[in-house]
């Protein structure tokens, strides 16, 4: 962990994937199902592959998928076809991440949100079927929002309709996409190396980092 905070915390928005769940053999699991669909014959892409394609939303999943194994489909044609492969297995290996559960009961104070790049109605599935959905005043994805992440507009909505400032507001993620939403909200950010993207995080150097969830109790004094 690292870096000072000055400012009491009134809001923290959480990324979702990657962050509060480790949702990756699930949604690999639907991109290789949505392939052999479409594409069969294709090879499997490799759980690592996957991941690395994830954070900005489905549908640029999906055309970093295609452009894997060398398919000529597009993005858009392939694209109802995956999220309903994935609609089908949301919870089938998903979890929250061990220490999840109670680094939120441990923020009772400010009001948390999720802002995230999947399908609001999905997210919310998600959290709902883990248990924690109700510890949230809000769970948006696209189409809940104006624009995806890192464009900073869902963040700043939140911030607006959630009563708060962004001097008390703290961004949570696991990518440099939350990062770069954070900032343009002119937003703390804080990361979490256990996600999906730990490497692409240290490099845009967040306010503050944390390596187990439990440490995330100290953003409600900050």
């Amino acid at each position: 962990m690292s870096g000072p905070a000055s400012r009491l915390a009134r809001l923290l928005v959480f990324d979702l994937d990657g962050t509060l769940v480790d949702s990756s053999r699930d949604i690999a699991a639907a991109a290789n199902a949505a392939l052999a669909r479409v594409a069969p014959g294709a090879a499997p892409i490799p759980l690592d592959a996957v991941l690395s394609y994830v954070g900005e939303g489905a549908r640029l999943l999906v055309e970093r998928c295609l452009a894997h194994v060398g398919s000529g489909l597009t993005a858009d044609e392939v694209l109802p076809v995956y999220l309903e492969c994935y609609a089908s297995r949301l919870l089938d290996t998903t979890y929250l991440y061990p220490g999840i559960p109670e680094a939120l009961e441990a923020l009772a104070r400010p009001t948390l949100a999720v802002l995230t790049n999947k399908p609001g109605d999905m997210s919310r599935a998600i959290l709902d079927g883990l248990g924690v959905g109700p510890r949230f005043a809000r769970v948006w994805g696209p189409g809940d929002v104006p624009a995806r992440k890192p464009d900073p507009a869902g963040l700043v909505r939140l911030i607006a309709e959630l009563g708060s400032s962004p001097d008390e507001t703290w961004m949570i993620g696991d990518s440099a996409t939350d990062v770069a939403a954070a900032r343009a909200a002119g937003v703390r950010v804080a990361g979490v190396t256990w996600g999906f993207h730990p490497g692409a995080l240290r490099a845009a150097r967040p306010d503050r980092l944390f390596d187990r969830p439990a440490e995330l109790a100290a953003l409600a004094n900050a």
